[in-house]
């Protein structure tokens, strides 16, 4: 039996932005436990190791209360099943987004029926704001503390330096 009051956020968070703290933040005001689901996508070569991801989300989401930080390393139906939950959390930014975010909804759905996919649109003041754009202008040494957790400016900035 899937539980109603858990929804589930996935995504790479390569790195986290304030984008998705403040879906994070506003996921918490509808349902009991949200729990981030931070993606291990080996197809995908990120900027941040999983475990680097997982202690910026922590200390990004750490004055939150219900929030549970895991790593989903399959689809996302047999991990919503596995968590007892109901609902998944997505973002959507631009037009682009929900073309992909439907069809992935519907696939999610016919696969598991008991699945819901509940949408947020992304605050005005972060809609143009993504961890790739964020990882491609901090390459080229940019500031990027007004979109990200003060951690995450910090550690892109020494990711940088390093390269």
């Amino acid at each position: 039996m899937s539980d109603r009051s858990v929804a589930v956020y996935p995504a790479s968070f390569d790195p986290i932005t304030n984008g998705h703290l403040d879906l994070i933040t506003r996921s918490t005001r509808l349902f009991e436990r949200v729990v981030v689901a931070v993606g291990k996508n080996v197809a995908k070569s990120g900027l941040f190791s999983l475990e680097e991801r997982i202690d910026m989300i922590s200390g990004a989401v750490a004055d939150l209360d219900r929030v549970e930080i895991d790593v989903i390393d399959g689809l996302l139906v047999d991990y919503v099943r596995e968590k007892g939950a109901h609902v998944v959390i997505r973002g959507l930014r631009v037009l682009a987004d929900f073309e992909y975010e439907f069809e992935m909804a519907m696939m999610n759905s016919h696969m598991n029926p008991d699945f819901e996919t509940v949408y947020l649109m992304t605050s005005a003041r972060w809609f143009f704001v993504s961890s790739s754009r964020l990882r491609e202008i901090a390459s080229f040494g940019a500031d990027v503390s007004e979109f990200v957790p003060k951690l995450v400016a910090q550690k892109m900035k020494e990711k940088f330096a390093r390269s």
